[in-house]
């Protein structure tokens, strides 16, 4: 096999780990990932730098923590200067497409002081968050006519489903006996299935546009970022995914009855958002996770199909594949909904990398903490490029999927802004006093919240997360030490990225050569 000269960058939105049978879930069965993971390296503990869709792909594409690029969460703009995948591999002439979900969203201030338009030319990439919009899709809400995410609602309507937004109407809803749609937005109607063929559902779709756009291609390099926006809600599936899994294909929740009692205040405003008092809930588990586990199943299937026409074309030869997801879902675990604090099930996720090169071991699974912008760097060396790293602060991972040798972090960190939550209106914040940290070790997971005391977790002892150790008085010294790993993070961060190091070290060996005195000499 050839070293690489493409990259497949997969992304599932709200995927969880656990929730795939190579991850270790007993009745989800996903063979065509599985066998992904079988060829490649499939890390364990790979965290992203958000648990929410906005800030975690915004880390994921620029290779850089929230605080460092400001995209701290879902509808801030991620300014106009920060370079992203695209700006790193289109110089070297690697077309970068995305097909499905950034969650972009672009710095209309920004682009207007420069006189950029969103729709063409360099307007267009960076509003596009540096991806050429080959078939955008978002999902979530609707966009108007003309946008890159009008794509999927134009596709639907060719296929004769009417409407402004059959997007809603007919992918995302369900059909009641008299013909009324049952909207997807609801969670009890997560049981019907989607009044959308299979085979026009989103995944189908996004699916279907990859292999055009890698048909497209012929011999030129290119990286593709195809992003299913499953199994993100609103939770329904076509028909037969939606019927495939039971009650009694469900985990039980992981709670305790003894975290409600006297819990983290920011946990305890986040238990009583509506979505984690519905997920509370055994009847709404008992709807919506058969569901979820058949979108699941939907991906897996699709990703078959992908990976045999690679395979029948030669791409599998000369491309690396990345599979990962932007964030993890709850699903009632810990008493919550969504997404948003950082235990396992929402910080985690799966993260499987294929790299072609013939000397790459296969079917590794590696225990090295990752992060979600190690990504960026990993696929500018995969390409045989030099990654900018006074910009980017992720780690290639390249020695690790290449050559077995340890990525050597020691802690891996993740942040939130919840200043956009109900949380904040039940914990009276101000806009600028909803930030928390998660720093992970391999032992402990500690959170910072300003202005509360910070969560611990002994991840070795107790690694469901049942106990928090945040106000014991005997780990008091534990949590100093993390909270002091965070101010060296903080510390860190890379700012200074219009000079690259060598050219700052040219200025300063310059600067040491006898030759006029620019400061005063005596």
């Amino acid at each position: 096999m050839a070293k690489a000269r493409n990259v497949l960058f997969i992304m599932c939105d709200q995927l969880r780990a656990d929730y795939l049978s190579c991850y270790g879930h007993p009745t989800l069965h996903t063979p065509n990932i599985d066998a992904l993971a079988a060829r490649g390296t499939r890390f364990t503990r790979a965290y992203v730098q958000a648990p929410v869709c906005g800030p975690s792909r915004m880390s994921t594409y620029t290779g850089r923590y929230s605080m460092s690029h400001g995209a701290t969460w879902n509808f801030v703009p991620l300014p106009v200067g920060e370079r992203t995948l695209g700006d790193y591999l289109r110089p070297h002439g690697v077309r970068t497409a995305l097909i499905g979900k950034t969650h972009m969203e672009a710095d209309e201030d920004g682009m207007a002081r420069l006189g950029l338009s969103r729709l063409e030319g360099d307007g267009l990439l960076v509003s596009e968050c540096g991806f050429e919009p080959y078939a955008r899709d978002d999902g979530i809400y609707f966009k108007a006519e003309g946008t890159a995410e009008e794509t999927y609602n134009r596709y639907l309507n060719r296929m004769g489903y009417p409407g402004a937004n059959p997007w809603h109407d007919y992918a995302n809803s369900g059909e009641g006996p008299d013909g009324e749609v049952l909207s997807g937005w609801n969670m009890r109607n997560a049981r019907h299935p989607a009044r959308a063929k299979e085979e026009h559902t989103e995944t189908a779709f996004c699916t279907d546009q990859a292999m055009a756009f890698i048909d497209e291609q012929g011999d030129k390099p290119w990286c593709l970022h195809l992003s299913f926006i499953k199994p993100h809600w609103p939770y329904i599936a076509p028909s037969p995914y939606h019927a495939m899994y039971s009650e009694k294909d469900i985990l039980p929740a992981v709670k305790s009855d003894q975290e409600r009692l006297d819990p983290n205040p920011v946990y305890g405003a986040f238990m009583r958002h509506q979505d984690s008092q519905a997920f509370a809930r055994e009847e709404v588990r008992n709807t919506v996770i058969p569901t979820y586990m058949g979108l699941v199943k939907q991906v897996d299937d699709h990703l078959g199909r992908l990976f045999r026409y690679m395979e029948e074309s030669g791409r599998m030869r000369d491309t690396l594949i990345v599979f990962t997801a932007d964030h993890g879902d709850f699903l009632g675990d810990h008493w919550l909904g969504e997404k948003e604090m950082f235990y396992e099930q929402a910080a985690r996720v799966p993260l499987i990398v294929v790299d072609p090169d013939e000397a790459a071991p296969r079917g590794v699974v590696s225990d090295d903490l990752v992060e979600s912008i190690d990504l960026v760097p990993t696929f500018i060396e995969a390409l045989g490029h030099e990654a900018p790293m006074h910009i980017l602060e992720g780690r290639s991972l390249l020695p690790r999927v290449r050559h077995g040798k340890p990525i050597g972090r020691e802690v891996a960190f993740s942040e939130l802004d919840y200043a956009t939550y109900v949380a904040r209106g039940i914990l009276g914040r101000g806009a600028n006093d909803c930030r928390a940290v998660m720093a992970r070790t391999s032992r402990w997971k500690y959170v910072h919240f300003d202005g509360y005391e910070p969560q611990l977790f002994d991840m070795e002892a107790d690694p469901q997360e049942l106990h928090d150790l945040g106000r014991d008085a005997a780990h008091a010294e534990v949590r100093a030490q993390m909270k002091e790993r965070i101010f060296d993070w903080m510390r860190q961060r890379k700012n200074r990225v219009a000079m690259s190091d060598a050219e700052l070290n040219e200025s300063f060996e310059a600067r040491r050569k006898p030759g006029p005195a620019i400061i005063g000499r005596w």
